[in-house]
């Protein structure tokens, strides 16, 4: 909302305009009126509204043309002030008014108007009969009111008004020709009903209307007030109530009623609550709350984050069968404005033999968009009314911020639950057959993938001595005179060489020897694509005597051309590594490091299987 308001008042010479300012400020006629009421401005405690409110009067006596333009410029809300017994002054409401400041007012952004018939108290008559033609004609004029500066009948209201005119506009929200509520609207409100409804049937039960009530007006409805709410919708509509809850075509219905009744305030409250600015588009501050990444830190959703994202699994998993199908993953994305999963994500994630996104995928997904671009995945969890949800100040609370790297290294031991694994090797040499083999996918099910759904990351879990963990590989592109920080900052780094071709060793052992040689992050070599034949590699040392002379574990052989799932054996090694490298370098000597990573990794993929099923029968 507004942290201010500017209230301006116009008019012709002697319409009381000033004596209107001075009768709210003293709460009595003056008996001498200047020529022009200096700027006043109301507190917010003072205000209904609690917002400060600048009122600012105009003298065409005192100021210039130039002065007023600025004026109209400023100002959030212009009162044209007109006397109620002077028919001139109301035929210069169109005449000059209204067209002078639609000149000086953008289009796509006119500041509403209020219509003030002062000196009520000389006429026994209303000017509503004049007026009510003229406030149909300009969908600016938010409402006019007749008042009286000398016996201060309704000035206190005219001041509201205009205040209510700036925070809480009817422009925005409804159509009065149509009587209906406009698209943005509609848009914005469904988005909200869509969120509100947490199980995800279309219809508002009484336990999801009185969250939704309690989060947006920190009070509850009692039963019978429900029941009446339901009851005003049913008397206008059929299918406004179903099953003894509120469908969406009756949520819209109480809003629009609430407008027409007067009531915007009820319905910006619910707007703005659930992040939406005047323009009904979701504001900065809603979806990018700031979080504070030192260098060296990761980011990683915490576990309410992952609670919180089951639960919007499970709303739109219909069928039970722990993926989302196609239908499934469009009906989750309604609540965003653009479809952020392209076909990619079906190919940097687990998905089951359908193609479709396990429920481990999904968490899996989110988990790399968290740690590759944390104001995406606030974006996103703004989208699904994260902190509205689970009543938090911002979705920044759904954000671990891990502790320096370096402060891991010196303590040998990492909270972290996310690591990332570099890719590098030439062209050809097997990355994208290595990074689709973790997701299970063997050399067959690989050469389905179409070439523009493939993806540069492969993200999945491994269990390391009991802990789940994260590894997340990145095929870098083999462009070595470019590789940036970014393509060499990582936890551990795999440089694939394809055994059937003389020249792919040569790559992956230049890469090393400049970037990785001198550095603390654990490398392995990947003889890939070992079911075939392994060819002399055209480099000064084999690949054996490469890894024995820089002191790293020999080439580990690799092959996805497989009847089964490729084995997951080493990409918990690789997971254990970036855990522990210290332990990876202090193990080079003997194979324990090996053994154990891959002891670890066969029970705990027999529990995590276990567990996997029991999760399935639970849900």
């Amino acid at each position: 909302m507004r942290k201010d308001v500017r209230i301006l008042l116009v008019g012709e010479p002697k319409v009381g305009k000033t004596s209107l300012i001075m009768s709210l400020v003293s709460e009595e006629f003056p008996d001498e009126v200047p020529l022009r009421a200096e700027e006043i401005t109301i507190p917010a405690d003072v205000t209904p509204e609690r917002v400060p409110t600048h009122i600012v009067d105009y003298s065409e006596a005192e100021q210039s043309e130039e002065q007023l333009f600025q004026e109209i410029s400023k100002a959030n809300v212009i009162c044209i002030v007109y006397s109620v017994n002077n028919k001139k002054s109301i035929e210069k409401v169109t005449s000059h008014w209204i067209p002078l400041i639609n000149d000086r007012t953008d289009k796509d952004s006119r500041v509403p108007l209020i219509l003030v018939g002062n000196k009520s108290d000389l006429v026994e008559h209303s000017s509503m009969e004049t007026i009510l033609p003229i406030m149909n004609q300009y969908q600016d004029i938010e409402t006019c009111v007749e008042c009286s500066a000398k016996n201060l009948k309704n000035i206190s209201e005219l001041f509201y008004y205009a205040q209510k005119a700036v925070l809480h506009p009817t422009g925005p929200l409804y159509c009065p020709e149509e009587k209906e509520l406009k698209p943005s609207c509609i848009k914005s409100l469904t988005r909200i009903f869509k969120v509100s409804d947490l199980d995800n049937d279309g219809i508002l039960n009484d336990n999801e209307l009185n969250f939704f009530q309690r989060t947006c007006f920190n009070t509850p409805l009692a039963p019978q007030a429900l029941e009446d709410v339901k009851n005003v919708v049913r008397r206008n509509m059929n299918d406004g109530v179903k099953d003894n809850g509120l469908t969406l075509k009756g949520f819209l219905f109480l809003h629009t009623l609430f407008i027409q009744r007067g009531r915007h305030e009820t319905t910006w409250t619910v707007l703005r609550r659930f992040g939406y600015d005047d323009d009904l588009e979701l504001t900065q501050e809603y979806l990018f709350p700031v979080v504070k990444i030192p260098p060296d830190c990761t980011t990683e959703l915490n576990h309410n984050a992952y609670l919180f994202l089951q639960s919007v699994f499970d709303k739109h998993d219909k069928d039970r069968d722990c993926a989302l199908s196609p239908e499934e993953v469009k009906d989750l994305f309604k609540v965003f404005p653009y479809m952020p999963w392209g076909p990619d994500v079906n190919n940097t994630v687990c998905t089951n033999d359908q193609g479709w996104i396990t429920y481990q995928g999904y968490l899996s997904q989110w988990t790399l968009t968290t740690y590759l671009d944390v104001q995406r995945s606030l974006e996103y969890l703004g989208y699904l009314g994260y902190s509205i949800i689970y009543e938090q100040e911002s979705q920044a609370a759904a954000i671990t911020v891990t502790r320096n790297k370096r402060i891991d290294l010196q303590k040998k031991q990492t909270q972290r639950s996310v690591f990332r694994c570099n890719v590098l090797g030439a062209r050809g040499s097997g990355k994208s057959g290595f990074l689709q083999a973790f997701l299970g996918r063997n050399l067959q099910k690989q050469r389905r993938i179409r070439e523009d759904h493939k993806s540069f990351y492969a993200i999945s879990t491994t269990y390391v001595y009991g802990q789940e963990k994260y590894l997340l590989l990145h095929e870098v592109m083999p462009d070595f005179d470019f590789l940036s920080e970014a393509d060499l900052a990582c936890d551990v780094v795999c440089l694939v060489y394809d055994v059937n071709s003389p020249r792919s060793f040569e790559y992956a052992a230049k890469v090393y020897k400049q970037h990785f040689m001198d550095s603390k992050t654990p490398c392995v070599f990947i003889a890939a694509k070992s079911d075939l034949h392994e060819v002399r590699q055209h480099y000064s040392l084999s690949p054996h005597d490469f890894c024995r002379k820089h002191k790293l574990h020999p080439p580990q052989p690799f092959t996805c051309n497989t009847t089964d799932a490729p084995s997951k054996e080493l990409y918990t090694r690789l997971t254990t590594m970036a855990m522990y490298p210290h332990m990876a370098q202090a193990d080079l000597k003997n194979s324990t490091f090996w053994l154990r990573a891959s002891v670890g990794a066969t029970v705990f993929a027999v529990l995590g299987f276990a567990m996997y099923r029991a999760l399935v029968k639970q849900r």
